[in-house]
């Protein structure tokens, strides 16, 4: 068994399998992780089908795990994950590659297989038509057979035979159209189904044992598989198409509904009204927030040019007080200073007069 060495918390390292760390890699995850093969959650990956035939694909990159298909199918119930669609683009690309292997071989027998003439070749696919018919008949008749249908499984072989006899025909015809050395010469023929090669001549058993194997039985699985996900896929996204269409339209109808609110509030008068009363209110009474403030603002600069003008006064009135007393004191200095002229000696007209008694009142 392969095994690694992980390394742990101690100096020792455990010695553990791949399969082991698998498992745990597998209880880590979830059913919804990308890791996860999602195909094998719906079984129907090519990997597990074919395991065991001559195409057997060896062991899927992808986690497998029933546990994790189970707690899909059990999830699956409530919600919707779309898991179909990955399923289907896996099929898809596995039928492609096995239908371009399907042309290869066809082009290849054609290369090497010589040359024949159309009507030669018509009833060759003939032949082969009927050797397919009484192979998948002989396979129904087995599995009838252990299913114990045992009447259902005689009328079927009743189908063989007469099949059989047309086969015998139809070689007969086909010998008569063909020289001995051709006819002696193994003719092949690609199964459309499965890509696996068929002989003309082969006998019932051969014809049984592929047409009721397990490769083209799982091939025939994968393809109807692939179909049913094409469906389903159609399905469902058209579901969705029409849920995402249906939410556009109400989101729609919700856009045209506000817009006729809007124009009905436009078109009635009283509600119009009433708007522009709610808007003059709004305007005077911001014209009059303006205006106090404003008024505010003139009594601020009136009183600030009230002190100014008041302090200037008082000190121009300092000021002229001031210069009177300035004025008061020249004067008083002047008549101080001021000197009587002296008497000439001339005599007035009345009489000589005092002038230094200048309430003098003399009678005449």
């Amino acid at each position: 068994m392969l095994c690694i060495q992980e390394e742990s918390n101690g100096r020792n390292g455990r010695w553990c399998s791949v399969e082991a760390l698998r498992d745990t890699t597998r209880q880590r995850i979830k059913f919804s992780d990308d890791r996860v093969c999602k195909s094998h959650l719906l079984n129907c990956c090519p990997h597990d089908v074919l395991s065991g035939t001559r195409m057997d694909l060896g062991e899927c990159l992808k986690v497998h795990d029933l546990a994790l298909r189970a707690d899909y199918e059990i999830a699956s119930k409530e919600q919707d994950f779309f898991f179909e669609l990955d399923a289907m683009d896996h099929l898809q690309s596995f039928i492609a590659d096995c239908d371009r292997r399907t042309e290869v071989a066809k082009k290849r027998l054609a290369e090497t297989q010589e040359e024949i003439s159309a009507e030669v070749a018509a009833k060759a696919e003939r032949v082969h038509e009927l050797n397919e018919e009484i192979g998948k008949l002989l396979a129904k008749v087995e599995q009838l057979g252990a299913d114990g249908n045992v009447e259902e499984s005689q009328k079927v072989m009743d189908e063989v035979e007469k099949a059989r006899a047309k086969k015998r025909e139809a070689e007969e015809v086909y010998r008569n159209s063909m020289p001995a050395s051709s006819f002696q010469q193994q003719k092949l023929r690609v199964c459309e189904v499965c890509s696996a090669y068929l002989g003309l001549h082969d006998n019932d058993r051969r014809l049984a044992d592929h047409f009721g194997g397990k490769l083209h039985l799982g091939f025939i699985e994968i393809r109807e598989k692939l179909e049913e996900l094409r469906r389903v896929v159609a399905d469902k996204q058209e579901k969705r198409n029409q849920e995402r269409l249906k939410r556009r339209e109400e989101r729609e109808k919700e856009e045209r509904e506000k817009l006729r609110r809007s124009r009905s509030h436009s078109k009635n008068p009283r509600r119009s009204r009433s708007r522009d009363r709610r808007r003059h209110r709004s305007r005077s009474a911001s014209r009059e927030r303006k205006r106090r403030t404003r008024s505010k603002s003139r009594e601020k600069r009136h009183r600030h040019r009230s002190r100014s003008s008041s302090r200037s006064r008082s000190r121009s009135h300092q000021r002229s007080r001031h210069s009177s007393r300035d004025r008061s004191r020249e004067r008083k200095k002047r008549h101080l200073n001021y000197e009587l002229p002296e008497p000439s000696g001339k005599l007035h007209p009345l009489g000589p007069l005092a002038p230094s008694s200048p309430s003098y009142s003399g009678g005449f």
